[in-house]
């Protein structure tokens, strides 16, 4: 977690293993998740700790979680401060019937203490259309 890098395939990681511990050590506490809903015409946001109980509901109820980044659109940073949006795909098997792909993007607001301590993703805003 030193490295944005290390952010990524740790977030990759705990989706494909389902570690909601692993993946809890990466929100800041400060954490919030957006997205849109296009049924309701609004984004929705909530904190990290509805973000855990959500994960963790998706975590349990799925057989396999594959989450793959694809290229970097966007990144600004400094030393205690990143933003990255990139493209990912994640298809979600909730049994043999039930797939469901999600082609998007992510905009991710990282930050730090201090320069070389660990990056704790702040603010995920989902930028996919589902």
């Amino acid at each position: 977690m030193k490295t944005v890098d290390g952010i990524f395939q740790n977030l990759q990681t705990s989706y494909t293993t389902k570690d909601t511990l692993l993946y809890g050590k990466l929100l800041d506490n400060s954490f919030l998740f957006t997205y849109r809903d296009y049924d309701l015409g609004y984004d929705v946001t909530w904190g990290r700790p509805e973000e855990m109980k959500v994960t963790y509901s998706l975590f349990q109820n799925s057989e396999s979680l594959s989450l793959i980044w694809n290229n970097v659109i966007f990144t600004s940073s400094d030393s205690l401060t990143a933003q990255y949006v990139r493209a990912f795909n994640l298809v979600i098997v909730f049994n043999p019937s039930d797939v469901v792909r999600i082609d998007g993007r992510v905009n991710l607001q990282l930050l730090r203490s201090a320069p070389g301590s660990n990056w704790k993703v702040s603010r995920w805003i989902d930028e996919s259309n589902f």
